[in-house]
């Protein structure tokens, strides 16, 4: 039986590195976080937030689900999204996905996993709504990387849907909601053209979206 004794052994030594570069880092901030940043992204292991953004622990309020999909039906990531937003007050929400997904791919080529199916068609709906987009675009790994893009446009407005996040724009609150990707073959994240901070930019960014 694998104890894991190495990942503790790994963790003291971290631990230990922590507090020689900075002997009160963790009780500055056992009793208290205030990141200004929500993290949604994707569950793959190979993409850390605070390690991609250069933020230590405490600077950065993070979920994570297969394909950083955000559902309205979701009361785990829409409480995750009230808690930063009222609790928290975090400035900026920001939506990463990833090129080479595996839940985009699944999503795309129709393939059966199981349970996780279900969840996929989150992405085969955004696939749908952007089928003209996509058909144009003749060369598969392409129209693969568009759909990794396309599904982080849509799953940006849903958080700029939702009601805690058009109450702080309300209420005139600074309050950012960005979309990203992220480039694995590089290790650089890309912008892709989204940030909004209100109600009207939401409404002027969906007019422009052909569907």
């Amino acid at each position: 039986m694998d104890t894991l004794d190495y990942l503790l052994e790994n963790n003291a030594r971290w631990a230990e590195k922590m507090k020689t570069k900075d002997s009160e880092f963790f009780s500055r901030i056992y009793d208290v976080q205030k990141p200004k940043y929500l993290w949604i992204g994707c569950s793959d292991s190979r993409i850390s937030a605070n390690m991609t953004m250069g933020l230590k622990p405490g600077e950065l309020f993070v979920h994570r689900n297969i394909a950083n999909v955000v559902s309205h039906t979701d009361m785990n990531c829409l409480s995750v999204i009230q808690f930063a937003v009222e609790a928290l007050g975090v400035e900026h929400i920001i939506v990463c996905g990833h090129y080479n997904c595996g839940g985009v791919k699944a999503a795309m080529e129709n393939t059966r996993l199981g349970l996780i199916d279900n969840w996929l068609r989150h992405i085969q709906d955004v696939a749908r709504t952007h089928e003209k987009t996509l058909e144009a675009i003749a060369d598969e790994r392409e129209r693969f990387y568009k759909l990794c893009e396309l599904n982080v446009l849509e799953q940006t407005l849903n958080v700029c849907e939702t009601n805690f996040v058009q109450d702080a724009w309300q209420s005139g609150r600074n309050l950012t909601v960005h979309g990203w990707i992220y480039d694995m073959r590089e290790g650089v994240l890309k912008k892709l053209g989204i940030h909004l901070a209100s109600i009207k930019q939401l409404e002027s960014l969906r007019r422009k979206i052909s569907f």
